[in-house]
């Protein structure tokens, strides 16, 4: 196996599906000749030309529509939308057009889209790079939403994402890009998309994460395991759909949970996993489960991000609070 941060392994995710099926199709701005604004596609327009990797002009409406347009013609778009905060520009093509496109037609056509975007803070950057927007997207039926927290994960949900029928909103951790180094194997793979990933095995409370949170979770369990509680640790990888069975099953284990997300409190997906364990399990639940989360205020500034964000502190209250409940 090769060694990867989670650039390269979303780079090698995109090689493998661009060399094995022709109809796949890389773009957006800058994606091309200077490889993203991060260097995720480095390399791959020189290997595969500029009719397969090709930029974009600086229109996000221009980017969903286009990739709309190609998929009904037959090709796998892979549409990178330079950060997050960017997607209000192509909401319509990317919640409406492609989200409906199969229930509109009648199933005659499907969006095997993958829309691509960098998202997460303590990375000090502007204004509208960094914000959590999963949620907008989650709540938006026909398009699922996947989050990985890993290189290895990377990879292998990245061609996933690619060989599904339906469209994809692929958000990036930019802290994670360079973070660290895991093996990765060189070949061909898939990740499950909807499948729930047990990280770290506990059995005094559940801590359901994802993203950079995964690795602010483990942070928390390291340190609670010296205080001799042990935490179990669920990576959901895939926000939409939720992989509420794995959960099920850790909490009538644990019977205590709690719900880390880097997105603000309200209505997101921390809220639709309290929901969904409140209906399936709420008997085996000694414990109300809490969300551990920003406030409900808009992304910070650089200068104050670091108090607005989850830390592995506020992790450890929220478990010792449902522990001494």
């Amino acid at each position: 196996m090769a060694q990867m941060n989670m650039k390269e392994a979303i780079r090698d995710a995109l090689r493998v599906e661009l060399k094995r099926d022709p109809n796949v199709l890389l773009f957006g701005e800058d994606v091309g000749n200077v490889g993203g604004v991060f260097r995720a596609t480095e390399g791959l327009q020189k290997e595969f030309g500029e009719e397969r990797v090709f930029d974009t002009p600086l229109a996000e409406s221009a980017i969903g529509g286009l990739a709309v347009g190609l998929s009904i013609q037959g090709f796998r778009p892979v549409a990178e939308i330079q950060f997050v905060g960017f997607i209000f520009e192509a909401l319509d093509q990317i919640a409406v057009q492609a989200a409906r496109l199969r229930y509109r037609s009648g199933g005659v056509y499907n969006a095997p889209i993958v829309f691509r975007t960098p998202y997460g803070g303590g990375v000090k950057a502007a204004e509208l790079h960094t914000d959590a927007l999963e949620g907008l997207l989650a709540q938006t039926p026909g398009i699922k939403v996947v989050i990985p927290s890993n290189p290895y994960d990377a990879k292998g949900l990245m061609i996933a994402s690619i060989r599904d029928n339906d469209p994809v909103f692929f958000m990036e951790h930019l802290n994670l890009y360079h973070a660290f180094r895991a093996e990765v194997p060189e070949e061909d793979y898939v990740v499950e998309l909807g499948k729930a990933n047990v990280v770290r095995e506990g059995s005094d409370v559940t801590i359901i994460a994802y993203g950079m949170m995964v690795h602010t979770s483990v942070k928390a369990a390291d340190e609670l395991e010296k205080q001799g509680i042990k935490a179990e640790v669920i990576d959901l990888r895939t926000v939409s759909p939720i992989d509420i069975d794995t959960i099920v099953a850790s909490v009538k284990k644990t019977n205590r949970a709690i719900v880390v997300q880097e997105a603000q409190k309200s209505s997101g997906v921390a809220a639709e996993v309290i929901a969904q364990i409140s209906e399936k399990a709420i008997l085996h639940l000694e414990a109300p489960v809490l969300r551990v989360t920003p406030p409900d205020t808009v992304y910070p500034f650089a200068l104050i991000e670091d108090q607005w964000l989850p830390t592995p502190n506020r992790v450890i209250d929220a478990v010792n609070k449902v522990l001494n409940f």
